[in-house]
């Protein structure tokens, strides 16, 4: 038996032991939940579960809670290297600086490692995992996506028994919010944007939201676990929704669709996709029905079938609620490699660009004259589309708005009729397409 296994099997009844690293709201909720349940996570993880120290930027700030049974420490890398602590949990936030250092300090410590910090492991996840391994530690992270929706734990226990063929999700709850405002509100987009601001729903770097960032960090560590790769954020095709109106909206809805920002990994012959970019899906869906902040991951799995997973994917108690659910199975003595298999067996995945086809939905400014139409129809004939619908809503003295849902295509066939677009001198700007999305 290693010695890392004989000192977890010695300490099995003897309290597991935090380091709190960041207490923001997700700190500050996980030690309300320690001091609040403290018997209750006792009796179901058959040992206590104490805070020796806690670290954070200011020793002085009002945090509504009390902290002065524990030690402090200004900085993340001593308390990472105490020995009074058997796991350090990274609360907080950001890729490297602080964050990275303090957790390989952990790890080489001997520390297990509980973190919510997605930017983190899906930039450097692998090497950190395989650094665990080697030193028969573990990274859990389930509050690093979808925030108390229990999704890496379905992936990596509840479907493990399951080839995955798919995942999708929303899981950006600032993005819904936004999108679900301008559609129930007839808001714009800066509006509803505005609005998010006013609520503290966006991040200090907005673009990290409404940019799909902070979604495609969490589609790249679900689709390592899914598919057995190495985690892979550069791969993943990011559009953000700022490119979204009023008018798509209401326009998609007159349709049957609602706009959601999508994430979809899936593996196909030509390799791995990843993409985080807007999408329609049939209103009467699961998704479609999504309102709020809430998020949702969707799982499809070649044993199982389709599994819908729907929680608030933020926030003090739930992020904190997922937090804890790690802590406690460290205190079990559940012990898993930290994407679900040997860091040093996962492959990295070849990035494929999509290629699976799909319908899509088109708005072009059409100009208002005669023929215009079916030069657009014959660009999208050239590049082997046809066309399943097509409304036109109004137009002015110069030009009339023009929808159109192909039928199933390419991204890369699409590409080449928009660039066909552009030589009929018919369409005015720039065409907006939206991929609609099966679920």
């Amino acid at each position: 038996m290693p010695d890392t296994a004989k000192s977890d099997a010695a300490n099995a009844a003897a309290p597991l032991r935090l380091g709190i690293a960041g207490l923001g709201t997700v700190g500050t909720g996980l030690v309300q939940i320690i001091q609040t349940h403290g018997d209750l996570m006792t009796a179901r993880a058959g040992r206590g579960v104490t805070i020796s120290a806690v670290s954070a930027r200011s020793r002085d700030k009002d945090r509504g809670i009390d902290l002065s049974a524990y030690d402090w420490e200004d900085d993340a890398v001593a308390l990472a290297q105490r020995d009074d602590i058997d796991v350090f949990v990274e609360l907080m936030g950001g890729s490297d600086g602080p964050a990275k250092d303090a957790t390989e300090a952990a790890i080489a410590a001997g520390k297990d490692v509980v973190t919510a910090n997605k930017a983190l492991l899906a930039l450097h996840g692998q090497a950190l995992s395989v650094a665990a391994e080697e030193a028969g530690r573990l990274i859990r992270f389930e509050a690093a996506v979808a925030g108390g929706i229990p999704v890496i734990k379905a992936l990596t226990e509840g479907l493990a028994g399951n080839e995955i063929t798919r995942v999708m999700g929303v899981m950006n709850g600032t993005c819904n919010y936004i999108l679900t405002r301008m559609e129930n509100a007839g808001l714009t987009y800066q509006q509803a944007f505005d609005e998010a601001d006013g609520l503290g729903y966006l991040e200090a770097d907005p673009n990290l939201d409404v940019g799909g960032i902070d979604a495609g960090h969490k589609l790249a560590l679900l689709a390592a676990i899914a598919f057995g790769t190495q985690v892979d954020f550069d791969a993943v095709e990011l559009e953000g929704i700022g490119a979204i109106t009023i008018e798509d909206i209401t326009q998609a809805a007159d349709m049957g669709y609602k706009i959601k920002l999508l994430g979809v990994a899936q593996m196909t012959g030509r390799g791995l996709e990843q993409r985080m970019s807007p999408c329609l899906v049939p209103d009467t869906s699961p998704l479609g029905q999504l309102q709020g902040g809430t998020n949702m991951v969707v799982l499809e799995g070649d044993a199982v079938g389709q599994i819908v997973l729907r929680g608030a994917g933020a926030g003090s108690g739930p992020t904190a609620s997922a937090v804890m659910a790690d802590i406690i199975d460290i205190a079990r003595g559940l012990r898993l490699p930290t994407f679900g298999q040997p860091a040093k067996g996962l492959r990295a995945a070849r990035a494929a660009r999509a290629a699976v086809p799909a319908p899509y939905y088109l708005r072009l400014q059409l100009v208002d004259k005669p023929g215009a139409l079916a030069k657009v129809a014959g660009a999208l004939g050239e590049a082997g589309i046809s066309i399943d619908r097509m409304r036109q809503y109004g137009h002015d003295d110069t030009s009339a708005p023009v929808l159109i849902v192909t039928h199933k295509t390419t991204r890369m066939a699409l590409d080449e009729a928009i660039e066909g677009f552009g030589k009929t001198r018919v369409v005015h700007g720039t065409p907006v397409a939206i991929r609609i999305e099966a679920v």
